[in-house]
């Protein structure tokens, strides 16, 4: 057995908002949180039973360690975190919206010790079929500097030549780069990838897709770039569409009853679901329940405020079980 399920690389940051839908400008205080879609991605694979751990590069500053036991608290291992002395932990934003008002965030996160990280601070001897079985990425790290993408390059070398699996998350960002960098610095690792996750808009923005395309017609332009790939495209509030390499397309709706305070890091939770099911997969339609695992942890994340999933496996399981949310009060 190995020592860990799923590796994972990447920036965490310190959420600050202003209580319920307050506008920076009028926020006496802030409310504050951790999160990053590596880290909430662990998180929620680590509550799900998956024993998952998390590099990256941390001030050595009590808000480097508040990130630090957020993540060791829900299960996480941390032993791999890079310590820097006299160094910034990245920061963002977010106002919530209501009604015309979209939910915004705002960014401070230039020159943050996570983006600073180098691929010789790698711990190489992880990187082997004794210590782990699964790497997973997303293109937000290859995003905040050249060589923080450097080190996710080196990850995917070790991890493949330790005969491990790989997973990418596309995970585009407006604010961090433009659709033509996105595409250039993702392409080799979605390429390198056993199961690659995107949004139907980022398949639209990365492969000029029209807006009126539909499900089917996107998963396949994306499968005609990436044959080798399993190919998760989410649809947003119509669910999900998936298909393994030569294999027939699968469809999932989302859970009906989701909440509306967690949107942010719904799509991690997802991710999390998605990958407990690949990782632990059974039988050959595994697909199928994994797409259910993920709808159900997302729904789950809905319910919650912040960033991660802070959900037990047995209520995943539970709605993935029976459908639907429970009514009513449990006793």
């Amino acid at each position: 057995m190995s020592r860990y399920d799923v590796v994972t690389l990447g920036e965490t940051l310190l959420r600050l908002a202003p209580p319920g839908h307050l506008r920076i400008e009028q926020a006496a205080y802030f409310e504050l949180e951790a999160g990053g879609t590596e880290a909430n991605t662990a998180v929620a694979l680590a509550r799900l039973g998956v024993r998952a751990t998390w590099i990256s590069r941390m001030p050595a500053n009590p808000l480097g360690r508040r990130v630090a036991r957020t993540l060791m608290g829900n299960g996480v291992d941390i032993s791999q975190i890079i310590w820097a002395e006299e160094e910034r932990l990245g920061l963002f934003f977010v106002e919530f919206g209501d009604g015309a008002r979209a939910t915004s965030i705002t960014y401070d996160r230039a020159n943050s010790a996570a983006s600073r990280m180098t691929p010789d601070e790698l711990p190489a001897e992880l990187f082997s079929a004794a210590n782990g079985r699964h790497l997973h990425l997303t293109g937000i790290t290859l995003a905040i500097s050249d060589s923080a993408a450097a080190t996710a390059a080196k990850a995917l070398q070790l991890a493949q030549a330790a005969g491990w699996s790989v997973s990418f998350d596309i995970n585009y960002r407006a604010k961090l780069w433009t659709p033509q960098e996105s595409r250039r610095g993702c392409q080799p690792f979605a390429a390198a990838a056993d199961i690659l996750f995107l949004p139907i808009r980022d398949a639209q923005t990365h492969f000029h897709l029209p807006e009126s395309i539909s499900a089917e017609e996107a998963l396949a332009a994306v499968q005609g770039e990436y044959p080798q790939t399993t190919i998760i495209l989410t649809l947003g509030a119509d669910g999900s569409i998936a298909a393994e390499p030569g294999g027939a397309r699968v469809r999932q709706a989302i859970f009906p009853g989701g909440g509306t305070v967690g949107r942010i890091g719904a799509g991690d939770a997802f991710t999390a679901g998605v990958l407990y099911r690949y990782l632990y997969r059974d039988s050959e339609d595994w697909l199928v329940d994994a797409l259910r695992w993920g709808a159900a942890a997302a729904a789950i994340k809905y319910t919650i405020p912040g960033d991660m999933g802070l959900f037990e496996k047995e209520e995943v399981a539970a709605l993935v079980e029976r459908g639907g949310p429970l009514v009513g009060v449990s006793r």
